[in-house]
Parts: structure tokens; C-alpha cells; sequence
């Protein structure tokens, strides 16, 4: 497995060797040891996961402090743009976003660290699943309007499709410094 550190302090992408033969392929999607050895030393408690029609957007959702999780993002099938944003405000990239594409065929996961929002777009139809480092709790559930013109995303995506509730999440500026 490949773990490549990218421009937010704390994010790592992890790629999975792939075996193949006649029978198709098989590859470790996780191992405590070799992820703690390589930067993420978590403590995964919950398991998520959502289907996505193309063009649907979720996000930006994160939970505040001390129920603050961390992530470890994929897709099992079909492809999604991901996007972080660094809430941490004692962070050089607070404010910053970064976005990359998962991609079932590829395996590739992201971890998110604590002090992130996340939120993807579906670019196909999309089973999208994720660990997390807490349990949900609702009083601690947040998010940032996914077209905050602060953080001005390119979602690339003309019309996506986005719930009522994420529609009326409050913009990064609005936020309460919560990590």
C-alpha cells in the first residue's frame, strides 16, 4: 500500500496493491499496524455508507469537538470528487480546501483527520462507505453550505443535486472556531 501525504497537514491518500488473476483481484483495504506505521494511528468505532445517484452532493458535514471524527473516505463502486476543508485554526492551511478523486476501480481512500469538513459529488452512480474515529452524535453534527463563496468550491458539477438540509448549512465565516 501507497500512503502519500498531500498539502493539508494531517490528510494522507492510500492506495492498495492490487492482485489479479484469472478470478479477479484481491487487496487489503486495511491493516491497523501498517496504517498506524504510516500516520494514522486511529481508532476506528463506526462504519458508514451511502448510495449516490450521479450529480447528487453531500456535504460539507463535520462534528465539533470532543466528538470531532476523523475519517478514513472510499468508494466501493463508482466515482466521487472529494473535497476537504481545514477548520483548524491554528493550522498554516485553516480555511484551505483540497479535493481529489476516489475511484472504486482504483481503491483509493482518504484518511480526514479531525478538524476537517468533508463532502463529495457523485460523478457516477456511487456506493460511497467510510470509518470514522467517533460515534455520531447529533448534537455535535455541523457542516458548512457547500457553495460558501468564501471558500468559492469548484464542484464541478452545474446543477447538483443537494438536500434541504445541507442547502441551508451556514457558511465558513459563520462558523464558531470549534477546533
Amino acid at each position: 500500500m501507497q500512503f502519500i501525504k498531500h498539502q493539508l497537514p494531517g490528510v494522507i491518500e492510500c492506495i492498495p496493491t492490487k492482485f489479479f488473476d484469472a478470478r479477479g483481484h484481491f487487496y487489503e483495504s486495511y491493516n491497523q499496524k501498517l496504517f498506524a506505521a504510516n500516520g494514522i494511528p486511529e481508532d476506528f468505532v463506526q462504519d458508514n455508507y451511502s448510495f449516490s445517484t450521479p450529480g447528487v452532493l453531500r456535504g460539507l458535514h463535520f462534528q465539533k469537538n470532543p466528538h470531532g471524527q476523523g475519517k478514513l473516505v472510499r468508494c466501493m463502486k463508482g466515482k466521487v470528487m472529494d473535497v476537504i476543508v481545514d477548520l483548524r485554526q491554528d493550522s498554516p492551511t485553516f480555511g484551505q480546501h483540497e479535493k481529489f478523486i476516489l475511484e472504486a476501480d482504483k481503491g483509493n481512500m482518504l484518511y480526514v483527520p479531525v478538524g476537517f469538513a468533508h463532502g463529495f459529488v457523485a460523478l457516477e452512480e456511487t456506493i460511497f462507505v467510510y470509518k470514522c474515529t467517533d460515534f455520531w452524535n447529533k448534537e455535535a453534527e455541523s457542516g458548512i453550505r457547500w457553495n460558501d463563496p468564501t471558500l468559492a468550491i469548484d464542484w464541478g458539477v452545474a446543477q447538483p443535486i443537494v438536500s434541504d438540509k445541507d442547502q441551508i448549512l451556514p457558511d465558513f465565516n459563520a462558523q464558531e472556531r470549534i477546533f
